[in-house]
């Protein structure tokens, strides 16, 4: 059960501060459980470099410690997690990152008797929504998911072009996704992503629709406590969303219902869709973590975030039954002054 907050405010810890033009959720995850909870709690956020901007908005974040790189591996994370408890005394960690997930979850039965709650998925039901297995995966459960080709070399774009024909869209492992019409566009965004991610790549059949994205939050017994699906209004030369509202439509309930049956997935989820001019839903992908959009569910009425805390607690959490259709978020931009100061001591001492 959650703790009594006359006695101490839950400590959460929070990753992914990164509130660039590709944001990661961590500061949209931080103001949602601001709004939830109030006062009532310390966020400590945990960050992977100098120049995360969330790490400096001290009026969400009352302090950051720097954590390893997941290729550090999980024995230099549950290290570094060690020091930060001691001080901190942590009661959650909301991880946000795809990449940093499989240590997380490796270590959460360790954190777990440190006395740090996490609620997150599994390694099978990560590997299930891989986007190297989710051809196979919408085969198995019936869901309709676009042809798709996984490779390691160059030279085997020609061959997946010649089956999924132009235009294609070329994946990263983790993040990024490129359409290209010709093979040398093929190539490029091959180089470039590997360069970044690593292999393999993915290439995928190009889809063409309307972009819908649906945050959900599964209980990880095959129910769904909420589910907000979120037309994308404007879209950034990199896919992000930038403006998006709220929508009404049984299908797509239905179709993350459907999905967090199938997969019994425990922890926050987005599913991106798109919908062909027959209407059919496809999956696009499947992020195994909050969207960066997620306070917009805190908007309309079912706070994510806030729900998730309290299941890795331990309390029993209703579904949702409702939320506000035609909520709109519109993300924007601003320049955030901090001293110099600060900057050196988090690239020093790795806490602010």
């Amino acid at each position: 059960m959650l703790k009594n907050f006359a006695d101490k405010p839950l400590v959460i810890g929070v990753t992914a501060l990164n509130a660039i033009d590709s944001p990661g959720p961590g500061v949209a995850v931080i103001r949602a459980l601001r709004d939830g909870f109030g006062d009532n709690i310390r966020v400590i956020g945990l960050s992977y470099e100098s120049l995360e901007p969330g790490v400096y908005l001290h009026d969400l974040v009352d302090k950051t410690y720097q954590i390893p790189y997941p290729s550090a591996g999980a024995h230099a994370l549950v290290d570094r997690l060690q020091y930060i408890h001691g001080i901190e005394h942590l009661d959650v960690i909301i991880p946000n990152f795809d990449a940093e997930l499989y240590n997380f979850i490796k270590v959460s039965a360790q954190l777990r008797i440190m006395g740090i709650h996490t609620f997150l998925p599994t390694h099978e039901q990560l590997d299930a929504r891989d986007k190297m297995n989710l051809s196979k995966f919408g085969e198995k459960y019936k869901l309709h998911v676009p042809e798709a080709i996984t490779i390691y070399k160059a030279d085997e774009l020609r061959k997946a072009a010649d089956e999924l024909d132009y235009p294609l869209v070329v994946k990263g492992k983790y993040y990024e996704a490129f359409v290209c019409q010709t093979l040398e566009q093929a190539h490029k965004a091959f180089y470039q992503l590997s360069a970044k991610w690593g292999t393999p790549i993915i290439v995928q059949k190009f889809m063409k629709g309307t972009e819908i994205n649906i945050a959900a939050l599964g209980d990880g017994e095959g129910d769904c406590i909420s589910i907000i699906p979120m037309r994308k209004l404007y879209i950034t030369d990199k896919g992000k969303a930038w403006a998006g509202i709220t929508i009404e439509d049984a299908d797509l309930l239905d179709l993350a219902r459907q999905f967090t049956k199938a997969t019994n997935w425990r922890g926050g989820f987005e599913l991106e869709i798109m919908r062909d001019a027959d209407g059919k839903l496809f999956i696009m992908e499947v992020n195994p973590r909050f969207p960066a959009w997620i306070y917009l569910t805190a908007g309309a009425g079912q706070n994510q975030p806030e729900a998730l805390v309290k299941l890795a607690m331990g309390e029993k959490v209703e579904a949702f039954s409702e939320y506000q259709v035609g909520k709109m978020f519109i993300r924007y931009a601003w320049d955030h002054i901090t001293d110099v100061s600060e900057f050196q001591q988090l690239s020093a001492f790795g806490e602010l």
